[in-house]
């Protein structure tokens, strides 16, 4: 009779202790605190959800009717479902604070392909991610030009997609070259830019919060959902894209100062105060401009210049541009860090996971910058957004099943955050997930199984014979060196 090898199987899992000590050996610097985390974690939330995505839902695109102001039902809806994965995600964090994120859960309570598909995924929705900020910034820019009477060519400006006769989007290219610089600098130094920059961004909203609220006309609440509650449900899978973030801050746990401490918090912190600015904002937008009004590239700077103050438009361009900026920056450490793991694990080349002097993936880091960059200049906004949140929805649903299923299968295992209502909230987390990802395009849909068939091919053509977990893998000599050197 014979038996299967259990190290040779796809649903191998990744023992804990094997993280700790890889941890050791990581050469990524520990320098975030408890607030640095939580910046990041705000700067990845807050940003192109309300001074692009927003306006975009509220208004509505060729192929998708407006919600109006019901799209902060679809904010509200997407929060929620959102919530039950961020506690899964808190859970896990104090439990396992690793570069991998959302991959590594998956791969310790789940299995090596399970992990995989969850990792390849992530590097394709980061990376897009990364891209759909920067075409959001773009739109920001151009009309922050065109508020003080400089108009750039329509060519260099947009897509071919949106119908406009651009050719390229180059300041979304820029501006991708120019945060992978920054993050090329080191997590220090990030970490400084990032706390600033989110600090700058929460003062900004609430002064439009403050301002605004004097412009609101309540007649542009009427009707509250002009289009019935499908494209509210639809909407909610497209603003997804706002309300999460934490998720990539998670991938920065091993540079945090004591991981298994503050991650669970500021996953926690992040989203609540991402929410409350989200419904104000929301409000104040959809009650000064009637949503038919609305750009959908520059929300609020068209909303001020409706009521007559072009100059707080052009005030709030600049602003957006430097605020959003924080969640390029966050979603770009994200796939580096998640890059960075699944290499360390021999799953991809161990080219990638070589740092500087810095404590920097940098190969990572570039490659993973050129390609949003290469993305922001061909892709309409809607259909990256739509690409990266079938991923994270994706990645969400294996984060909550992880959680269940590791809750009883290692009890034991200390836990410096316990998510409430087990298994009531991750159950619900995967439900509200799945649900979101039903309500996308089957275009999204298709280019979601292609990635997903690449990454397969990739896996057993490469990642299950190298993987450190195989005792024949060539690099498997590497694993047991560092074993011993703790």
């Amino acid at each position: 009779m014979s038996t299967t090898d259990p190290s040779q199987s796809i649903l191998r899992r990744k023992p804990i202790d094997d993280i700790e000590v890889e941890n050791k050996h990581s050469g990524l610097f520990k320098s975030l605190g408890l607030w640095q985390l939580t910046a990041i974690g705000v700067g990845g939330i807050i940003g192109v959800g309300i001074f692009s995505l927003a306006g975009l839902v509220a208004h509505g695109a060729a192929d998708t009717p407006g919600v109006g102001p019901a799209v902060l039902i679809s904010f509200l809806i997407a929060g929620l479902a959102s919530a039950a994965a961020a506690l899964s995600y808190a859970e896990f964090a104090g439990m396992i604070p690793r570069a991998g994120s959302a991959y590594t859960y998956g791969y310790v309570a789940l299995g090596e392909i399970i992990g995989w598909f969850i990792g390849w995924d992530l590097l394709l929705e980061y990376i897009a991610i990364v891209a759909v900020v920067a075409i959001g910034i773009s739109g920001y820019f151009d009309a922050f030009l065109s508020g003080i009477g400089i108009h750039m060519p329509v060519w260099m400006t947009s897509t071919p997609d949106e119908g406009k006769a651009g050719i390229i989007n180059l300041p979304a290219i820029l501006v991708c070259l120019l945060v992978t610089w920054i993050l090329s600098r080191g997590t220090k130094t990030f970490g400084r830019f990032e706390l600033i920059a989110v600090a700058i961004k929460v003062v900004l909203i609430l002064f439009i919060i403050g301002l605004g609220v004097f412009y609101i006309n309540t007649e542009n609440f009427n009707p509250f959902m002009p289009s019935g509650f499908g494209p509210v449900l639809a909407g909610s899978a497209t603003v997804f894209f706002a309300v999460f973030g934490y998720d990539a801050m998670s991938t920065a746990a091993e540079e945090a100062t004591d991981g298994k401490k503050h991650m669970p918090k500021a996953i926690i912190l992040s989203l609540i105060i991402a929410m409350l600015l989200y419904v104000a904002a929301t409000l104040v937008l959809t009650g000064m401009q009637n949503y038919k009004d609305i750009d959908p590239a520059a929300g609020f700077a068209s909303a001020f210049q409706g009521v007559g103050l072009p100059v707080i438009a052009t005030i709030i361009s600049v602003f957006a541009v430097l605020s959003i900026l924080t969640v390029m920056l966050t979603f770009l450490l994200g796939v580096t860090r998640v890059w960075f793991s699944m290499s360390r694990d021999g799953l991809l080349p161990g080219w990638f996971s070589k740092t500087d002097r810095h404590g920097t993936p940098q190969r990572v880091t570039w490659i993973g910058g050129i390609a949003s960059a290469l993305l922001a200049g061909v892709f309409p906004i809607k259909a990256v957004a739509d690409l990266t949140n079938i991923g994270i929805l994706a990645a969400f649903v294996v984060v909550c099943v992880s959680v269940i299923i590791f809750r009883y299968t290692k009890p034991e295992a200390p836990r410096t955050f316990r998510l409430p209502l087990m298994p009531v909230v991750p159950a619900f987390g995967v439900l509200a997930s799945a649900f979101l990802m039903f309500q996308l395009h089957w275009e999204t849909w298709l280019r979601f199984g292609i990635w997903l068939v690449i990454g397969l091919v990739i896996y057993f053509g490469y990642g299950k014979r190298h993987s450190l977990m195989n005792p024949n893998s060539p690099r498997h000599d590497e694993a047991v060196k560092m074993h011993t050197q703790v």
